[in-house]
């Protein structure tokens, strides 16, 4: 009887530890969140031709096609608009 007893309240110890984990972990990520767990940033949206150098290069960065910091506006619309329909199998 008594080991039954220790069996059940090592259980629902554990079951209150972990919800106390869970619930400290979550208010961790929404105190702290933007600041120490930065979010990637996404792909930029519409027309490449209105995006901004910096977005250009972040487009080419994401798929490794490596940007270099020397190439111009017009280089980098090149090799975004020769590599945005690639079918992918």
């Amino acid at each position: 009887m008594l080991v039954e007893s220790l069996l059940i309240v090592s259980a629902s110890k554990n079951a209150f530890l972990a919800f106390a984990g869970i619930v400290t972990g979550v208010a961790a990520w929404s105190i702290l969140g933007g600041e120490v767990f930065p979010q990637d940033q996404a792909d930029p949206k519409g027309n490449p031709e209105e995006w901004t150098r910096e977005e250009m290069r972040r487009w080419l960065a994401l798929r490794n096609l490596h940007p270099q910091d020397s190439d111009t506006r017009e280089q980098l619309l090149e090799r975004i608009q020769a590599n945005l329909r690639i079918p992918r199998p």
